[in-house]
């Protein structure tokens, strides 16, 4: 049985920033962590389920909500798919963005 995007997300989140792996391994594959040139902040490609995801962990320096729960002490991190936010996890809480009609 495959799992969520929910726990994969969730899984992402928990093995980069949390335990500060230097690899996530989902499904028996293994992703690296790398981080930003700029802002040197954590960034994983992985592949679910097909789809090409990126976890991004959120900077703090923006404007946003969530950057300003990251500036709180929160772990924040983005996830995205072809440029897009499809989802974000907040110290252990999913949020999937519903997608655009």
């Amino acid at each position: 049985m495959s799992a969520s995007l929910e726990s994969v997300v969730l899984s992402v989140w928990q093995q980069s920033l949390i335990d500060k792996k230097k690899t996530v391994d989902l499904d028996g594959e293994t992703y690296s962590v790398r981080q930003t040139s700029k802002s040197k902040l954590k960034q994983i490609d992985f592949s679910f389920e097909g789809r090409e995801l990126r976890g991004l962990e959120q900077n703090p320096s923006t404007k946003s909500r969530w950057a300003k729960l990251a500036r709180e002490g929160k772990t924040v991190m983005q996830f995205l798919e072809a440029g897009r936010y499809i989802a974000v996890v907040v110290d252990g809480k999913v949020h999937i963005y519903k997608p655009p009609t």
